[in-house]
């Protein structure tokens, strides 16, 4: 028997949750960003983020334990890649997203003030703005 819908629904919930809270650091998602382009190593990742080697092997236990990377063992060497390739999507949709606030930020600071009127047409150049009485 399979589960109803609800329940299904709330897995998805629960999972969708956890996923983003393993997303949920800077350095993480720093780490994943640099598995982008294939596996690397635990060395590889310290010195391309200028990182504490415990800082690093820190937020990659969660990513494993969260199984958003895999790993390889070759002599000494442990090597982390990423377990599904949909995070690079994932991470792209964010950049985007990032983006396009920048874009809303950068145009509500180039809005013109109330004394020159609102892009809307709110304000027209016709009514006057009051000014405070003159000493």
């Amino acid at each position: 028997m399979y589960p109803g819908p609800r329940a299904v629904n709330q897995s998805l919930q629960r999972f969708k949750a956890e996923f983003f809270k393993a997303l949920a650091h800077p350095t993480r998602i720093r780490i994943l960003e640099l598995l982008r382009h294939g596996e690397k190593s635990v060395g590889e990742l310290q010195q391309a983020m200028a990182s504490e080697g415990s800082t690093v092997s820190q937020q990659l236990a969660i990513l494993r334990m969260k199984s958003l990377v895999d790993t390889r063992k070759a002599g000494n060497s442990i090597y982390y890649r990423l377990r599904d390739p949909q995070v690079n999507d994932l991470l792209d949709v964010a950049r985007r997203i990032f983006e396009s606030h920048v874009i809303e930020l950068r145009a509500m600071t180039e809005e013109p003030g109330p004394e020159e009127g609102s892009r809307d047409g709110s304000m027209s150049a016709d009514i006057p703005v009051p000014r405070s009485p003159s000493p």
